[in-house]
């Protein structure tokens, strides 16, 4: 289920809300450890690389997205805190293969809810410039955590 709104700053923000069959640990765990990320990242259809990945405050992380016809789709940005199970904090943006930015950065919140030995996940995403960013964002991080719950399936 997503919800759109307007920050208090008066920006369009993007909040997803979903519930995974999985423990919050393991849900958790699938934002922070390479070796899991490589296996659902990014949106269908798309071929999803770690390039670099140091879940720590102040640690980059460097993504790249690459759709069939070879056109890529680069983003980075650095994590803000970190608090397992609970919480996960990073800046995030488009960029060029060089690493110059394309776009603005704006800030990703997920938190992680235990329900019932199930997972609350939510997503804020703020900073967007206009709706049609956010809508943007909400049509590939959907699709993402379509890919999300089904690895967490076969796990």
């Amino acid at each position: 289920m997503a919800s759109q709104s307007q920050a208090q700053s008066g920006r369009p923000e993007l909040v997803i809300t979903r519930v995974f069959n999985a423990p919050r640990e393991l849900v958790f765990r699938m934002w922070v450890e390479r070796e899991h990320m490589e296996r659902w990242g990014g949106p269908k259809g798309l071929e999803f690389s770690v390039i670099t990945m140091d879940r720590r405050p102040g640690g980059a992380y460097r993504f790249r997205m690459r759709e069939p016809n070879g056109t890529d789709h680069w983003s980075q940005g650095v994590c803000q805190e970190i608090v397992p199970p609970e919480r996960f904090v990073f800046t995030a943006g488009w960029t060029d293969a060089d690493g110059n930015p394309t776009s603005p950065v704006t800030l990703v919140t997920l938190t992680f809810e235990d329900v019932g030995g199930k997972t609350k996940f939510t997503l804020r995403q703020t900073g967007f410039e206009n709706a049609a960013e956010r809508d943007s964002h909400r049509t590939g991080y959907e699709s993402t955590l379509d890919k999300l719950e089904e690895y967490l399936a076969t796990l």
